[in-house]
Formats: structure tokens, C-alpha cells, sequence
């Protein structure tokens, strides 16, 4: 798989995100702080990834900052990517089975080597709910748009 991956700093796993992926077989495509051709700025190196998922340019993305929360925000602006913010495997494998994120958000501070470990296993693992109603919630949230004026 091509897995768009950002960072807006070199810290933390944000390297150690990119060697995993390769180890696994997949292609990462680095962005922000992972290259020197960006800017690595959260909002910009995020956006990045999303624009890759969204347009087909990575089959999936990763988005790191130092809480996660900034990154996972800005990859959710970007139409057709769900950004999930996963402290850990459970929430990686839900975020994957009932939201069909195909962005998963990292913090840089408290993720470590193992838990990033445990993280992608869980997220490469698990696959999106066939469930009528699981289905139903992930064609909402597309057909969601901006708010209306009234």
C-alpha cells in the first residue's frame, strides 16, 4: 500500500512511523517534517496526506503533531478523508471498523515504539463494517456538507 505519512516535527515516532510502514512492505510517502521539499507546519504538512488520500495518490495516510489533535483536524477538512486520532490498538481497530477512517492521527508525545507498534497492527488489521448500520453513519458523514444559512 502507499501510506501518505506527515509530521510537523522530526520527534518522537515520526521516524520510526515511516521505517514500520517499509518493514511492513508499504510504500510511505513523506511529508512536512519527514522531507526537506515542505513546509512542515501541521496545517499544511497534514493537509498533504489528505490531498494523497483523497485524490488517490495513497491507498491511506498518517498525520502526526504533538498532540495529534491539530493533525486529525486539518486532515479532516479535506473532503472524503476520516481522520481518527488513536491513542491505542482498541481505538485504531474501531476507528478502522466503524468510522472507516482511512487517515489515522499520532501523537508525537505520547506515542511510543510500542504502542506505535500495537497501533498499526490493530489499523492494518481491521477492516471497515459490512453493518447495515455502520454503513448507514459512514454515508452521513459524507453526504454532510457546510452549514446552511438560514
Amino acid at each position: 500500500m502507499r501510506i501518505s505519512v506527515s509530521a510537523d516535527e522530526d520527534t518522537g515516532v515520526a521516524r520510526a512511523v515511516l521505517e514500520e510502514l517499509a518493514r511492513r512492505g508499504h510504500r510511505p510517502i513523506p511529508h512536512g517534517a519527514l522531507t526537506d521539499a515542505e513546509r512542515p507546519d501541521w496545517a499544511w504538512a497534514s493537509e498533504a496526506v489528505a490531498r494523497d488520500v483523497a485524490d488517490g495518490r495513497a491507498d491511506a495516510g498518517i498525520v502526526c503533531c504533538w498532540t495529534g489533535t491539530g493533525a486529525s483536524i486539518a486532515a479532516n477538512k479535506v473532503p472524503g478523508v476520516r481522520a481518527a486520532l488513536c491513542w491505542d490498538a482498541p481505538t485504531a481497530a474501531g476507528a478502522r471498523q466503524w468510522n472507516d477512517a482511512n487517515v489515522l492521527a499520532l501523537s508525537l508525545r505520547w506515542t511510543s515504539r510500542a504502542v506505535l507498534t500495537e497501533i498499526l497492527d490493530a489499523w492494518f488489521g481491521a477492516g471497515a463494517s459490512t453493518d447495515a448500520g455502520d454503513r448507514a453513519n459512514i454515508d452521513h458523514l459524507d453526504a454532510i456538507g457546510p452549514p446552511t444559512s438560514s
